[in-house]
């Protein structure tokens, strides 16, 4: 494995990029800025290596982007309904940065900080240090984002927590795909499968209502392989309030600490190329990146538009503090929160 680095100037200090190339040529980059993936350069069918997670061209326009591209939410990934926590009978009121929610961790979160970076055997470590009250929430917590990429094109996402204050945490990494191309356009003919037989309904400001819902009869139902695009304009109530997919799937066979090999794959019959994501996570949050228009410029030298990507966020369920049906997010002190992302590449 060979790495590389680079930096650039943003608003908030010098950031520095990874780029891991293993034995066959196919690399990824890596950002201090929120512990991003900037770049994952597979082959196609045909060979053809090129970036096939969405990238801005400049690395400063990562920092407060609106579709958080690429980068590590937290400290809570998704929506806490309207900023309200109650951790050890205190109240905390986080920040509204998606009304009336909060939405990952906040208008700064973790996504919008420059980590501090370590080389590891094939990999880099990412660390942040946040600090008790930081966007409202309670307790100094250490985040941990530690990737690896292999020879055979695996990039694996461990990520660890500690605190020292009883807290709630749930990290994910938001990256986007599209398989034929980061710049390709839309992904709506792209097939998918999510091994979830069950969903979270959401109310219209996408907080879950806590039922766990069978997506049998519904255009939730990616048990087979179909076109993500194939239900996406269905008369359907939470497809109407998200504009597209933006919703959290069971993931099926979860058991605290499990890793299953196979969650989500995504396929792509123009470039035969596939992902396969498999996690320790109890939740799979698909973003079909319903309002990726405006964002920052490609390396196209364009912004891309909606359902240029889409986003396969492994991560706890959305507003877990307020359901005691949910797995706990509650994360105390001589506590561990560890759980695995891992994203296969592969062609057919």
């Amino acid at each position: 494995m060979k790495t590389t680095k680079r930096t650039a100037s943003s608003p908030i200090g010098e950031v520095t990029l990874f780029t891991l190339t293993n034995d066959k040529g196919a690399s990824v980059e890596l950002s201090t800025l929120g512990a991003g993936v900037v770049k994952v350069c597979v082959p196609d069918k045909e060979g053809k290596i090129e970036n096939v997670a969405l990238s801005y061209a400049d690395p400063a326009s990562y920092l407060a982007d609106g579709p958080c591209l690429g980068k590590v939410p937290g400290r809570y990934a998704n929506r806490i309904a309207n900023g309200k926590l109650e951790i050890a009978g205190k109240d905390y009121q986080l920040a509204i940065n998606n009304r009336p929610n909060a939405l990952h961790g906040g208008p700064t979160g973790f996504m919008n900080r420059i980590w501090e970076a370590e080389e590891i055997p094939s990999g880099v470590r990412f660390t942040y240090h946040a600090a008790d009250g930081e966007e409202g929430y309670p307790g100094n917590l250490t985040a941990v984002a530690e990737y690896r990429w292999s020879d055979d094109d695996v990039l694996t996402l461990d990520l660890s927590a500690t605190t020292d204050a009883e807290t709630v945490v749930n990290l994910t990494n938001h990256a986007y795909f599209n398989l034929d191309g980061a710049d390709a356009g839309s992904v709506l003919a792209h097939t998918m499968k999510i091994n979830a037989s069950r969903w979270l309904p959401t109310d219209s400001t996408q907080i879950p209502t806590g039922e766990l819902a069978p997506v049998a009869g519904t255009p939730m139902d990616f048990l087979s392989f179909k076109e993500i695009g194939r239900d996406i304009k269905a008369d359907f109530e939470a497809l109407h309030i998200g504009k597209g997919y933006d919703h959290c799937w069971v993931n099926d066979g979860y058991e605290k600490g499990k890793m299953i090999d196979e969650i989500v794959v995504l396929k792509a019959p123009a470039s035969g190329r596939v992902l396969t994501v498999g996690s320790t996570q109890p939740g799979v949050q698909i973003y079909t990146g319903n309002w990726l228009a405006g964002s920052p410029l490609n390396a196209s030298g364009r912004s891309y538009d909606d359902y240029d990507g889409v986003a396969i966020e492994m991560q706890g369920f959305p507003d877990a503090p307020h359901h005691g049906n949910f797995p706990s997010q509650t994360l105390r002190p001589g506590e561990e929160y560890r759980q695995t992302i891992r994203f296969a590449f592969s062609v057919e």
